[in-house]
Parts: C-alpha cells; structure tokens; sequence
C-alpha cells in the first residue's frame, strides 16, 4: 500500500470510529430524538389526565397532602403539590397573584403560597416562526406540568410557618425591575413573616425573608428554598448533555444527576423522599436545567447549608426538587431575623450567567452551562465566535472566519505534514524500488524504508496530522452547537433558518419541488434528510481524497470511492453549523495542500484524477 494513501487511510478510520462512537454516545438522531420526546410527552399528559379531580375540586391541607413539618436536622421540607386540574390556564385562575413585567420575563407570583411559579420568557419562543408561543418556564402546582420555586421557613409547632396554601398580603400588583413587592402573613402566634421579591431585567430574582418575633418565647426556624418539578420531562437523552438536577455545593464541587439516577438515590432520614444530600458546604447553587433553560436556587455564598436532590413517588409519576437548607435560626421575642436568597429562572445566556458569576460573586455558577470535558476548548471557542458575531451579525461568518483563524493557527504544523507527504511523493521511484529488491523479506523493507524517511527528513504518519487536529476543533464546536442558546435559532444564509438544527433541505424531494417531507417515512426517514449542505461537505470531501493518486488495490479504490458518500450520510443529521464548517474546512485545506505540494515542486493528482473520472473510457479493440 502507498505511504500516503496508507496514511489517509488511518485517518479516515480514525474519523470513522470517533463519528460511530458518537452516534452511539448522542443517540439516534436529532428527528428520532424528537419524536420520542413528543411521545413521551404525550403519555406523560395521557397518565396526569386520567389522575384529573372534578372541575373545582380544592388543594388539600398540609396535613392531607403531607406538607413540611418541624424537620429533623439536616432534612429538606417536601412542598406538596394539588390536584391536577385541565389547564395551566385554569391552574393559574385558582390563586390570587402579583404579576410579573420585565423586558425578559412576564408571568406572576401565587399569593397561595408565595411561590414563584409562573414564568414566561419574553426573547424566546417554541419554534423559528416569530408567531409561535413564547417559552413557558414556570407554571403552577395542579398544572399539567407543575414547575415551580419556593423560599421560606420550616421548624417550630404546627401552623406557626407559612406553608403552600397560607394566603399572603401584598403591597403591590405587580413586581418590576424598578419596584419590589414586599408579602406579608401574620401567623396569629406572635409571628410577623415578610417576604420582598425584586427582580433585575434578566432572569435573577433576589428573596428576602424575614421574621419578627413578637410573642414571649424564642423561635428556632430553618431558612430554605427550593426548585420543585412535578414528572419527569421528556428529554433529549444524549450521554453527553445534562438534563436534570444541577448543582455546585461547596468544595464537592459541580454535581450532574440525571432524573433516573435521583430516583434510585438513598432515603432521606424524616422522609418519604429518596436522593443525595450533601452536609455543611458554602458557596455555589441548585437547580434543575434543560438543554437551554434552567431554575436555580441560590444561598447566600458566605452561609453554611446544606444540599440535596431528592425525588418522591407522588400520585402516578414523580416529584423532583433541587433544596437547599439552611442552619436553625434562633429568634429571641423582639428579634428578628432575614435571611437573603437569588433565584435563577431562565435561558442560559452565556453572557448573563458569567456576569451572575462575577457580579453576584456565585462559586462556579457558570457551569450552569454544560460545556462538558473540554470545558477548556468549548467556551474559548464560544468567546471568539461570539466576538465575530458581534462583529458581523452572522453567526454562520463567525464560524467561516474562525475556521480560516484555526487554519492559521495551526498552519506550521499543517505545513510540515504536507511537506512531509510531497517529499515522500518524491521519493516515490525509491520505494517503489525498495519493495522490488526485498520483495520477499518484509523486515528489510521496512528497515530500509525507515532508513529511507531518515534520510529524507519524512514523517511518515504526517498526512494524518491534518484530519486529527481538526477532530477536538469538530467536537467543542458541536458542543458549541449544541449546548448555548445563542447558537439556537441562529440563521446564515439562505434556507438555513437554524445553525443548531440540520439541513432542512433533502435531495430526496428534489430540494423541496416536490411536496412531501422525506422525515415522514417510518425507520428510515431521518437518512432521506439530505440536505444541501451535507451534499456539499461530502463533494470537498471527494475532491480532497483526489489530491493523492488513486490506489493501485482495487479493494482500496472502492474504500476511498465510498468514504465521501458514507460521511454524507453520517453528517447529514448533524447540525447545519457543523456540515458548514467542515466544508468550508475541507476547501481550506484542499487550497492550503495544493500551494504546498506546488512549493516543494511535487505535482498535485487532482486534476489528473479529475479528468480519468469523468473521462470516457476507450472502446475496447476487437
């Protein structure tokens, strides 16, 4: 085998297996994903329908629905839920409330409870079409999909804290920016509870409880708070995105548990409840996160506290919550103690949650973001996208630029290996000479071929230098893709309305004249979406391989014919941001070889190559 096809070989193996071991760590593909989250969803609604109340049915007492009791130390309280009712509509109608207007968030406060508990983002909707309904973060408890966040305090004799249906005062019907509302509840016993709640022009709620005592007995009571989802939600389910509880907690450090793993967590002592917990940290947050939206609860990062993410068996499904509490507070008559709490309810910015971070001072609250192993490639490599997007409002000419910027980068190790592969072009007359003379002794010839790249100063492993370095390049960019919510719904040019989702167009309907959706066909469906660009990255693919001569095995031949059109397919579900740059990085380097090979002198195959594909073979002589 030639030392260069031999070498191109290798590297398209090596791409080959790292591309299979990441379909299988990502799953099916992106349309498959989908419809089984759509399912999922659907018997999900299907189970809490069939558990539905009679219209008008009321939410239990704490007492029926096992509301927070004085905790045994080192317990979270469980926040009970209510009845499902038909709509979040109707759910909502059932509490009296205090909206919520800000340039990124609209939704309201239950006076039930005092929970914040609905939540819309303003900047983000469903789908691309600008007409399509606005991102529902937070709706209540008793809605099909309760998802909610809670402060206050549990401990003392029964009633003597507020609970989930304790009916609150307010100073104001709605909370802005530049006006907070303050809630009020006097307990009868002596114990006066205030609650004010601002909130900036993103996603940062800041709570701050407090406790006069007015009776003749000191109060022990324990802060918390908490973020609280009933059911498991459909979700995307590859290996290498977290969705589900999330947490820094002091010196343990970042903390990922998936729904499943909480749900076969250990028992929490004093409850019905399963999970982990983890004592005495400082610093950091909980929370729950979704591919792009997350709800965090977050301590005051001087206090001592402790963590935990618990699941409980609550009608048909699950209850899952993100806790944090805090030490007793001891309340003399006359006291009174506050305690200051932040709530994180939204899209995960990168730019808004490494500001929290810095600003709020909260340990490691960047990793909000899942930026996985590479950690210290992938957000890098965000930054300088977002710097060119910033430049030119395209995110598509971010990723060109960049990739010529990489090019550049790593040019000098490029051209070494391209100079390597046409000095052993040169020499070809001379191994092709030494695999005559020791034709029968492969030890020699190899020793003699060694000796041979010795003398010449050749690598012979260089070719495979171009197609690795740009493999971690190909994978903290689909992390890039893939995880930040400025990639999603981000347009280029053209038909792509999306770089985060694949090539909507399929060569299958001839590119849309004719009118049927290629993804409708059962099994197969998501192979017929083969799209402009994939077909475009598989066509640079090709006239990259005819840079080098064709091989002489036949066997080969027919490996190096069906590469392009394999890694068509491959790709073709792959994100349009990612088919782009490895097309446009295939151009580059087809370029970059060409002035190389011409510089060392070594004659450049690709239009020879050219011209015996598509030139028509002689007649056969009789």
């Amino acid at each position: 085998m030639r030392e260069d096809n031999r070498n191109l070989l290798i590297a398209i193996a090596l791409s080959i297996a790292i591309l299979l071991g990441w379909n299988y760590f990502y799953g099916v593909p992106q349309a498959e994903k989908q419809r089984l989250a759509q399912q999922q969803a659907a018997q999900q609604h299907t189970a809490q329908q069939g558990a539905q109340p009679a219209p008008g049915a009321q939410a239990p007492s704490p007492s029926q629905a096992g509301g927070p009791a004085a905790p045994v130390p080192g317990t979270i309280p469980s926040t009970p839920g209510a009845p499902t009712v038909e709509t979040r509509e109707a759910a909502l109608a059932r509490s009296p409330r205090v909206s919520i207007a800000t340039p990124s968030l609209s939704g309201s406060i239950n006076l039930r409870g005092g929970r914040i508990d609905d939540v819309v983002l303003k900047n983000y909707r469903e789908q691309v079409d600008p007409h399509s309904p606005n991102i529902v973060l937070f709706s209540p408890s008793g809605s099909p999909k309760a998802y909610y966040a809670e402060f206050g305090f549990v401990g003392g004799q029964p009633d003597t804290v507020p609970g989930p249906t304790t009916v609150w005062t307010a100073d104001s019907t709605t909370l802005t920016p530049d006006r907070p509302v303050r809630l009020t509840y006097d307990n009868g016993q002596g114990l006066l509870f205030t609650r004010t709640i601002s909130v900036d022009d993103k996603s940062m709620f800041t709570v701050r409880d407090a406790v006069e005592n007015r009776s003749g007995a000191p109060v022990s009571l324990y802060p918390y708070g908490l973020v609280s989802r009933h059911g498991k939600p459909a979700t995307l389910g590859y290996y290498v995105l977290h969705e589900g509880l999330v947490g820094v907690l002091g010196d343990q450090g970042l903390q990922e548990w998936k729904y499943d793993a909480v749900d076969k967590g250990e028992p929490v002592p004093g409850q019905n409840t399963v999970g982990h917990v983890w004592n005495s940290v400082t610093g950091g947050f909980v929370g729950i996160t979704d591919k792009y939206w997350a709800a965090a609860v977050i301590p005051d990062q001087t206090q001592t506290y402790q963590g935990s993410f618990t699941s409980r068996q609550e009608g048909a499904g699950h209850v899952y919550q993100a806790n944090m509490l805090g030490q007793a507070r001891t309340i003399e008559p006359g006291a009174t103690t506050e305690v200051s709490s932040r709530l994180f309810a939204g899209a995960k910015e990168v730019r808004v949650v490494d500001q929290y971070a810095e600003t709020l001072g909260i340990k490691n609250f960047d990793l909000l973001i899942d930026w996985g192993w590479f950690y210290f490639i992938t957000k890098p490599l965000f930054k300088v996208l977002n710097f060119f997007y910033h430049l030119f409002g395209n995110f598509g000419v971010s990723i060109l630029i960049v990739t010529v910027l990489l090019k550049i980068l790593f040019f000098p190790l490029a051209n070494k290996s391209y100079a390597s592969m046409a000095k052993m072009k040169a020499v070809q007359p001379e191994m092709m000479a030494i695999r005559d003379r020791f034709a029968d002794d492969k030890m020699k010839q190899q020793q003699a071929l060694m000796e041979l790249y010795k003398k010449e100063r050749i690598n012979p492993v260089a070719g495979c230098w171009p197609v690795l370095i740009q493999i971690p390049v190909f994978f903290a960019l689909y992390k890039v893709l893939f995880v930040t919510i400025e990639m999603r719904h981000a347009p280029f040019f053209g038909w792509i309305k999306d770089l985060a989702a694949p090539d909507p167009t399929s060569i299958f309907n001839l590119f849309g004249l004719i009118p049927y959706d290629p993804a409708a066909v059962p099994v197969v469906g998501h192979f017929l979406m083969l799209g402009v660009w994939p077909i475009i990255m598989g066509i640079t693919m090709w006239l990259q391989m005819k840079m080098n001569p064709e091989p002489a095995d036949p066997v080969q031949k027919q490996v190096f014919g069906w590469m392009p059109i394999i890694f068509t397919f491959m790709l073709g579900s792959f994100p349009a941001g990612l088919v782009i740059y490895w097309a446009w990085n295939n151009t580059l380097s087809i370029t970059q070889q060409y002035l190389i090979m011409r510089r060392h002198g070594v004659k450049v195959e690709l239009w020879d190559n050219l011209r015996s594909v598509f030139a028509r073979k002689a007649p056969a002589k009789g």
